[in-house]
This record gives structure tokens, sequence and C-alpha cells, in this order.
């Protein structure tokens, strides 16, 4: 029997890997440092300290929510000039603001108080660990003389032991610093910032609330900038992985290439577009590693997500006698229920520091980056997959016309929308349907995208539209939310409106958790219908730039983005679209039923 990559009887967690700092991070690696300059003495202490590092490394915007173990702290986070303190509605939304910044700026943070906001803010910091996003989450903790005491604070669970905000983010950061004595302070702090860089991780601060405030000769120099060490390859391991990876595939008659979200965090995007100009296979890319690849790459076919995938990418990648997948992911939801006909022996799978060939050879300490570009030099070129795609793909028919105020159809929100994409945008798509419709989008060449597969939480896209956008104010970012996940964070478009962000919202309005209904329906699903523009308004209260209209039909979605990207550009525009409960891709419905079949599988037997 042959053995399946991404099936349900060889299903096994990722491998965990050691990982560098995304693509776009700000380099902290430096060759020479000269002294670094006096600071004021007013100005030397823990918190202006820990303010200098953030803007250091690139984290000049600060996503927080106020209380009374942090409050001091945030007053030397305000006095640090390149810095801008963002404040959020409430913790979850900080922490996801952090994460999208993350994406784009190379590294994020935020900052909470003790446990109440600590143990809100966890769920973002998760899902930050699961897309290896390096943040820095800080929390204001409590007072340094009351650690190892017998006595119990406010925003505790009511016993004298401190630790259990500690213990909680422990399984979901690199590492973790409890900061209650000055002495030891400086080292915890740049410890944990640089290992958030180095692992690509989110890291865990905490700072005792009576410590920000005092000078410290520690603290008493403007910070040396890191000088992290690369990570290299075992020379040895890296010249047997390329030789007997190029035998492999040479001897292929049909190879192709599939990206994976991996690559990120490998900083291998550069050299994956290398190798795939060097060999001339078909490119293709998983479903979470869209934006990652340029889709104007002249072999590129698509997205591969099994049944799927855009059209004719999973036929030819299925049918090759060889692929090769970087930073590979395959979950339950990337491999659509464990369905993917995929096999083993097949496959090259490069993981960050990792190569296997087919069912082995096996080379570690390899990294992703150095492997791809060595690799480009031993491949043959071979086009005959890309020739095959060629061969037998017939262009994407467009949506039936609508009729004169037909009620708006999906498919035709997308149409519209891929007409507004260029390199000045980006794309932001939630948890749900608009996985699968912003998959279909072409993606012009600098036109971002993110979404969270990984960890799916619903809700994620509100507050990673706030950071993203904030972190590149040059773009106009595009979010497409569903009315279910945009209950779940609303509160910050308020943020959004505070900043001055110019960001369109699509808030698909069609009554609940449409993924959730394709995958098990029950009235749990059904939502109450909120008036979506009267809501913003509201929040807009009149300050701000803001716009907001509800549209039915497609004359009305014309007129709205006619609106949008001209007399409105310079606004925060919510286009509220109201469509069919039933209105879904075709995408979600395969997809969905398959995902179901694997939830319902009975126990095996005992």
């Amino acid at each position: 029997m042959d053995t399946k990559i991404g099936s349900l009887d060889t299903c096994k967690p990722p491998c965990s890997d050691l990982a560098s700092p995304p693509n776009g991070a700000v380099s902290t690696i430096q060759s020479s440092v000269p002294a670094t300059p006096l600071v004021n003495p007013s100005e030397s202490t823990l918190g202006r300290h820990l303010a200098r590092r953030l803007v250091q490394i690139g984290a000049t915007d600060v996503f927080s929510v106020p209380g009374d173990f942090n409050l001091t702290l945030l007053d030397h986070l305000i006095a640090e000039p390149g810095l801008n303190l963002i404040g959020c509605c409430n913790e979850l939304n900080a922490g996801y603001a952090a994460d999208g910044y993350a994406r784009s700026r190379g590294v994020g943070a935020c900052v909470v108080t003790f446990t109440v906001g600590g143990l809100s803010v966890l769920n973002a910091i998760a899902g930050a660990y699961s897309e290896n996003l390096p943040l820095i989450c800080i929390v204001g903790g409590p007072n340094s003389n009351d650690y190892g005491t017998n006595r119990i604070l406010h925003h505790t669970i009511g016993l004298p032991d401190f630790s259990q905000e500690l213990r909680c983010f422990q399984t979901v950061t690199c590492y973790q610093a409890v900061v209650n004595n000055l002495e030891d302070a400086h080292e915890l702090i740049d410890t944990a910032v640089s290992t958030a860089l180095k692992e690509s991780k989110p890291v865990y601060i905490s700072v005792a609330c009576n410590l920000p405030a005092i000078p410290h000769p520690t603290f008493s120099r403007e910070p040396v900038p890191f000088s992290l060490s690369p990570k290299l390859s075992n020379e040895m391991g890296l010249e047997a992985a390329v030789e007997a990876a190029a035998e492999f595939l040479n001897k292929a008659v049909k190879p192709v290439l599939v990206a994976g979200p991996k690559m990120r965090v490998a900083k291998a995007c550069n050299a994956f577009v290398e190798l795939a100009d060097a060999c001339g296979y078909a490119v293709a890319v998983m479903p979470s590693a869209k934006g990652l690849v340029p889709e104007h790459h002249p072999h590129f076919i698509g997205t591969y997500w099994g049944a799927v995938s855009t059209a004719f990418c999973a036929e030819i990648v299925e049918s090759a006698d060889a692929y090769l997948f970087a930073g590979p992911i395959f979950n339950d939801y990337s491999s659509v229920g464990y369905s993917l006909l995929l096999k083993k022996e097949k496959a090259v799978i490069l993981q960050p520091d990792r190569v296997v060939i087919a069912n082995g050879p096996a080379f570690g300490c390899v990294l992703m980056k150095d492997f791809l570009k060595a690799l480009s030099k031993r491949l043959k070129s071979n086009t005959t997959a890309y020739e095959n795609y060629h061969r037998i793909y017939v262009p994407e028919g467009q949506p039936p016309k609508c009729e004169p105020k037909e009620p708006l159809r999906v498919n035709v929100l997308f149409q519209h929308i891929q007409k507004m994409l260029s390199s000045e945008t980006a794309v932001i798509a939630e948890t749900g349907d608009s996985w699968f419709n912003c998959q279909k989008l072409k993606l012009p060449k600098g036109c971002g995208y993110e979404f969270q597969m990984q960890y799916g939480s619903i809700g994620w896209s509100v507050g990673a539209t706030l950071g993203y956008a904030q972190s590149v104010p040059e773009k106009r970012v595009i979010a497409c939310i569903g009315d279910g996940s945009f209950q779940v964070t609303a509160q910050d478009v308020s943020t959004m409106l505070r900043c001055g962000q110019k960001t369109i919202i699509f808030l698909i309005n069609n009554g609940g958790y449409t993924i959730e209904v394709e995958i098990h329906d029950g009235p749990y699903n059904v939502i109450k219908n909120w008036n979506y523009t009267g809501l913003v308004d509201a929040i807009h209260n009149g300050e701000g730039k803001c716009w907001t209209t509800k549209v039915f039909c497609e004359e009305e979605l014309i007129e709205a983005i006619e609106n949008a990207t001209g007399p409105k550009k310079d606004c925060f525009c919510f286009i509220e679209v109201i469509v069919h409960k039933d209105d879904t891709s075709k995408e979600l419905l395969e997809w969905g039923s398959r995902v179901s079949a694997a939830n319902s599988r009975p126990p095996n037997p005992q």
C-alpha cells in the first residue's frame, strides 16, 4: 500500500523547527558596533530601555490596553520619541494587531496588565505562535515586594501564587522573563527580545509595576544593537542533501514545485523563486503560502489544496512523478480532511532546517534557503509539468451577468474585488468562506496577502487588519470579513478610526457562521443580525474620516467601490454586503464535507 502524505493512515504532527525572522524583518545583525552614547540619567530606566529596544528592532507601534499594573510602564513607552502607543478596545484585539503588524514589519509588540489582561491576550499569542511570528508580549506585573509573600492580589484567581499567568504562557511562547528586580532586568529583557527574533516565535515579558521608572546603571547607555548569530547549514549535510535531491528530481519526467507556509519563517521565498526560475518546473502554492510566491511568475499554476485547488492545479501536482514541497504543513484543513492524493515516495519535503527525500534518506542541519539556492545550480531544466498544465488549462468563466437589481452573489462581489487589487493594496482574509474566495484572487506584483490558517481563530482579521494597516500606511488594506467573525472583535474599528487608517472592509452579511454550517449545521450557527453600518456609524460618532454603505445588488456595489476608491479614498470605508445565507463557494461545500468526515471518524477499535 502506498504511503500517502496528508492521508488518514499517516497523519502526524508537523515537525518542530528552529525559525529565523520572517521576510521583511528588521535587520539586527551588526558587523561592527561603535560605543553607544550615554542617555540622560532621568531616562536610564527600565521602561525607557524596553522602549528603545522596541524601536530599535522595528516595533515602532505598540498595541496596548491600560491596567493599573502597567500604567507606569506605559508612561515610559509614550515618552520614547520613536514609539507610538496605540490603545486598543480589548487585549485580544491588541494581540491580533501585534500579529498583523509582525506579518508586515517582521516583529510586533503588545502591552497588557497582569492576568486579566494576560489571559485575555493569550489566544492571540497562541495564534502568533502557530504562525511563527516574532511577537513581544509585555505584561505589567505585581509590585516586586509582593513576590514570595502570602499576599492575595486583585486581578488574580485569589491565591497567593502569582505564577498562573506565567504557566499559561509557557506553552505558547518560546521564552518567558519575569522581571521583578533591576539587577538582572537588562539581561532578561534583551534575552527575551533577541530570542523572539532568533526563533520567530512570541515571547513573554512580565515587568513588576514598581520598576519601570527607576534609573539603573545598566540602562545608562543606548542599547547596543543585537548581533544575532545567523544559523548555518552543515556543509557536508547540505552537499549530500543537494546531491541526493538533484539525482531524485533529475530522473523525474514531470516534477513540480509547491511552496508551503514555513518558507516565510525560513526566509526562503527569494531562494524558492530562484530555484523556480532555474528549473522550469510548474509552481504551485499551498493555501497558507498564498502571497509568498509571486503569482505573476511565468510557471505559476495556482493554489494546491487537494480537492478544492484552483482549476487544473491539483491534476498537475497529483499526477507528477516527483514533487518538492518547501515548508509544508499537512494538517486536517490544508489536506482537506487528510484526503490529498500524494505519495511519500515521490516527495522531497523541506522544513526550515531539514530535508527528507522520499522514504529516506533524511538530512538535518540543512537550512531551506541554502538548500534551494544550491539545488538551483544542480537541476536540469524540465518544463513538462507546466506544458501539461498549459495544454489542459481552460480560462475560468465569468459569473452570469446579473439582472437589474438582482440580489448580489458572492462570486460577483469577488469579481469586483479582483479589479481593485494592485501593488498598492493588501488583502486580509478572515476565517470562513473568505478563505476560499480570496484564494481565487490573482495577486498583482507587490500586493500583500495574509490569513491565519493554522490556528483559524474567527475574529482574527479585525485586529490583524488594524496592525497590518498601521505597519504599511502606504498600502490600502482590503479586508474580507464575515458577519459572524466581525461580531467577535468589532470594537477595534474604533482604533482604526483613531489611527486615521484608510482600510476598506467588506462585511459579508449572510446571517451566520457559514464555514461551520458546511462542516456541521445546527441552530447555533445562526446569529443575531446587526445593523453593521449603523454600528460603525455609531463608533465613528463624527470623529475621524469614515464612510459606510450597505449594498444589495451589483449596481450598488459598483457605486460603493467607485466611492471608496475615489472621493472617499482617504477615509476608512465600511461596505456591508447583503448576500443569501446559502451563497457559498463550491470549494467550501467540498472542503466542509471532507473536514466533517474527518471530524466524525468513529473511535478506533480498542
